[in-house]
């Protein structure tokens, strides 16, 4: 559930392939930890590798992190939080 004062933050990392795809989501996560574990925000990746459907959320789920995929017309929508 969003909360009014949550911001949602929004990475486009479509073009990019695994393991980079992976370090960027990972690079950005880390540097908003604080932010997200306090739910002060959101984190949507939009991607359109398939791969990362598969590696962003595990790596997220075993940091503790909520996470969901949705697929979109020809990409992909994964929301990362707490």
């Amino acid at each position: 559930m969003k909360s009014e004062s949550m911001t949602v933050v929004e990475f486009d990392i479509r073009g990019q392939i695994c393991p980079s795809s992976l370090l960027i989501t990972l690079r950005e996560i880390n540097v908003r930890q604080k932010n997200i574990r306090s739910g002060a925000q959101q984190i949507v990746i939009l991607t359109d590798n398939r791969d990362a459907t598969i590696t962003v959320p595990d790596a997220l789920s075993n940091m503790g992190y909520v996470v969901s995929v949705e697929k979109k017309h020809n990409y992909y929508v994964i929301e990362v939080k707490v």
